[in-house]
C-alpha cells in the first residue's frame, strides 16, 4: 500500500478509536470533526497577503522586538544541524524566520515561511497550531503530523504569555532530516521551551517599565514566576507560574494588593510596616552620607538633632 495510504489509514482509524487518547489523536479528531480535513489531502498552509502581513507584523512589534535576540541565539546553536525556527503569533501567523539559506528550498516548500499560517485548521496536527490550541509545549514527530505531506517534518513548540498570562504567540524549532529521532526532538523541545520562556519574562519586564520585580519563591517554576510591583509594594502584574502559584488574577491584582501579602509574608500589622519602613529610610540616608549624620539629616529635611533621636530609638549607631 503506498505510503499516504497507510498514513491516512492509521489517522481514521486511532482518531475513531474510542479508547485513544493521546494529545496527537485528540488533535487528528479535531482536525477531522472541527475542520473537516482529510489525511490524504496534499495542501499548503494557507498565507496572508502582503498588506495582512504587515498588518499583522505592526500588531505584534513588541513581541518581534523582544523575540529578536533570543531568536538569533537559538538559531546559532541550532541552525547549523539543518532546523527552521519560527515565531508566530496568537494565531499561527509566522512572524519571524531564521533559516540556512541551502535548506531555504525544503522548508519554502512546505511553507515553513513568514505570512504562513501554522493553525490545524489551516494545516492539520503541527508543532505550532498543536501547541497553540492545547495552550502547552508539544513536539509532533514526523507521521504524528495529520497530512500524509508532512509526515518527513519534525517539529517542536512553545506558547509564549503575554502580561496576562494568556497565550500571545508561539517559537518553533522544524527540521527534515531524515536522522532525527525522538530523543533528539526532546532534547530541542527543552531547548525552545527555555527560549520561549525568556521572550515571555521580556514581554513581562517591558509590560511594566519602572517597576520591581519580585521571584514567587513557593512556585515550582520560581524562574519564571515573577511579580510586578509599584514604588507603593503594590502589585500591578504577574506571571502565569506567579498567579497560579499564588492564586491571583486580574481582579485581584486591579484591586490593588500588597506584594508582602500576596506572597503571604508574616508581618506584625501595618503599624509595625510604617517603623520598619521609617527604620529603613534612615538606613538608607545614612549610607549615602557614608554615616555623616549632617548630611543624611539634610537630605531627610530634619534637623540633626531630630535624626539622632530617630537613631537611638531604632538603635541605629
Amino acid at each position: 500500500m503506498h505510503p499516504v495510504s497507510l498514513h491516512a489509514d492509521e489517522v481514521y482509524a486511532s482518531a475513531q478509536s474510542a479508547a485513544a487518547s493521546s494529545p496527537v489523536v485528540a488533535s487528528w479528531r479535531r482536525c477531522m470533526v472541527m475542520h473537516h480535513l482529510a489525511p490524504e489531502q496534499e495542501r499548503a498552509p494557507e498565507r496572508l497577503t502582503d498588506s495582512e502581513f504587515r498588518q499583522t507584523r505592526q500588531a505584534s512589534e513588541r513581541l518581534i522586538v523582544e523575540a529578536r535576540e533570543e531568536m538569533d541565539k537559538l538559531f546559532s546553536t541550532v541552525g547549523r544541524s539543518g532546523c527552521c525556527l519560527l515565531l508566530t503569533d496568537r494565531n499561527g501567523v509566522a512572524l519571524e524566520r531564521r533559516g540556512t539559506a541551502g535548506d531555504d528550498r525544503a522548508f519554502h516548500d512546505l511553507g515553513l515561511w513568514t505570512a504562513a499560517i501554522w493553525t490545524e485548521a489551516s494545516i492539520g496536527t503541527n508543532g505550532i497550531g498543536t501547541a497553540l490550541a492545547d495552550e502547552r509545549a508539544v513536539s509532533i514527530f514526523r507521521d504524528q503530523h495529520f497530512f500524509s505531506s508532512n509526515t518527513g517534518l519534525s517539529c517542536t513548540t512553545a506558547p509564549i504569555r503575554d502580561h496576562r498570562g494568556e497565550v500571545a504567540a508561539a517559537l518553533d524549532i522544524s527540521t527534515c532530516r531524515d536522522d532525527v529521532n525522538e530523543m533528539m526532538l526532546s532534547i530541542l523541545s527543552q531547548t525552545v521551551r527555555d527560549a520561549a520562556l525568556r521572550i515571555e519574562l521580556n514581554l513581562f519586564r517591558s509590560a511594566f517599565p519602572g517597576a520591581r520585580f519580585l521571584m514567587v519563591p513557593q512556585a515550582a517554576h520560581a524562574a519564571a514566576a515573577l511579580l510586578a510591583v509599584d514604588r507603593n509594594d503594590l502589585v500591578i502584574g504577574a506571571t502565569r507560574a506567579a498567579r497560579l502559584a499564588l492564586a491571583l488574577d486580574d481582579s485581584r491584582i486591579a484591586a490593588g494588593i500588597p506584594a508582602a501579602d500576596a506572597l503571604d509574608e508574616n508581618r506584625a500589622g501595618d503599624r509595625q510596616d510604617l517603623v520598619e519602613a521609617e527604620r529603613a529610610a534612615l538606613m538608607r540616608a545614612l549610607s549615602r552620607a557614608n554615616g555623616n549624620v549632617s548630611q543624611a539629616a539634610i537630605a531627610l529635611g530634619m534637623s540633626r538633632a531630630t535624626l539622632h533621636r530617630k537613631m537611638n530609638r531604632f538603635g541605629l549607631h
